[in-house]
């Protein structure tokens, strides 16, 4: 059974972007998360040892998307994924949306971004 702790619309400011002005000013993200993960022991327990820190997810996240300035979306994502996945041993899979609302992109558009899915390697034992 995988149940799913979720973190939507994180705003984040960060310096990442190709051109020179994004790791100059920098600008806003919005971060979307979805943990996968089982949550009967704290369905039953109320402990929240038993579960996975909704404020310690965020600040993981925050940590692992703004202290390094990437080019590329995909790689600031990751970062974040592996973060969480390293940080938090209760989470099997995480999965990312990054949303760069103020891309520089000549159009009118929406929203753009990526949509990461990082899953633990399963052990052998």
């Amino acid at each position: 059974m995988t149940d799913t702790i979720f973190v939507s619309g994180l705003v984040i400011h960060a310096r990442h972007g190709v051109m020179e002005h994004e790791t100059e000013v920098g600008q806003r993200f919005v971060i979307d998360l979805e943990l996968y993960t089982d949550l009967s022991d704290s369905s039953r327990t109320d402990r929240l040892s038993d579960t996975v820190s909704y404020s310690d997810v965020v600040a993981t996240t925050t940590a692992a998307f703004k202290n390094t300035n990437y080019r590329l979306l995909e790689r600031a994502a990751g970062a974040v994924a592996d973060a969480i996945l390293s940080a938090f041993p209760r989470i099997r899979a995480v999965k990312v949306t990054v949303h760069k609302p103020h891309a520089p992109i000549a159009a009118i558009f929406d929203d753009v971004g990526i949509v990461l899915t990082r899953s633990r390697h399963p052990s052998n034992g």
